[in-house]
């Protein structure tokens, strides 16, 4: 519960600075998807089976905060969807670009807004500059209670993007879970994306993890996706 008084007390800091800061007006985005797999951090949380997933992003001057949401399947009777809010600030230091922010991950079934069985709240910290044509990046997520009584737990991760033709960009990312009272593993994934339009466009990506004996869904696997951005 002090967990999520305090994500929320953040949140509602970063709208406040991002009001008081920048006399810009608002801009909502909007995004869906479909995917044959839901790969988070690369293990999936469909089963391996297709998901439909979509977002609203607000932004305002350096703040934003916005609601995304996607069918899950853990097995049995767990949750069936996942719905995720988030807020945080994005400021610019000469070349570099900077992302603090909040995350709250909420599952059906898990009641209210203190995190249970499922539901958890990430604080993340990333940067990205770009090389030329490319564009690297790092980011870090810390979680003071991973679901299950996992304890502390962190997220590192490397990403890197390049265009590689017209309308095609190849990108990867490479990144570590750590949580304390789970086992460890290593992630990584790399794909194509095509833009088919200004608005539509392809991904063909391959993921994998370190731990294969954790189950099939840890194991390697090629995710096809659509996705819808205006």
């Amino acid at each position: 519960m002090k967990a999520m008084k305090i994500a929320l007390a953040a949140a509602a800091a970063t709208v406040a600075l991002s009001g008081a800061a920048m006399a810009d007006e608002l801009k909502l985005s909007y995004n869906v998807g479909v995917f044959s797999d839901y790969v988070f951090r690369g293990v999936s949380q469909t089963q391996e089976d297709p998901a439909v997933q979509g977002g609203v992003d607000a932004t305002y001057g350096i703040g934003y905060a916005g609601v995304w949401a996607s069918n899950v399947d853990f097995g049995a009777d767990d949750p069936s969807a996942e719905i995720d809010f988030y807020a945080g600030l994005r400021p610019t230091v000469g070349d570099t670009s900077l992302d603090f922010g909040v995350l709250y991950y909420s599952y059906t079934k898990d009641k209210g807004l203190t995190p249970g069985a499922y539901s958890y709240v990430e604080l993340k910290a990333a940067a990205s500059r770009t090389f030329g044509p490319a564009t690297l990046g790092a980011a870090v997520y810390y979680s003071p209670e991973y679901p299950g009584k996992g304890g502390g737990a962190t997220y590192f991760e490397a990403n890197a993007a390049v265009p590689v033709a017209e309308k095609l960009t190849l990108s990867g990312a490479v990144g570590q879970q750590t949580i304390k009272n789970y086992k460890d593993y290593s992630t990584w994934n790399v794909g194509l994306a095509y833009a088919l339009t200004s608005n539509l466009s392809a991904d063909l990506r391959y993921h994998d993890t370190s731990e294969h004996d954790l189950g099939k869904i840890y194991d390697s696997r090629v995710v096809v996706s659509l996705k819808a951005a205006f």
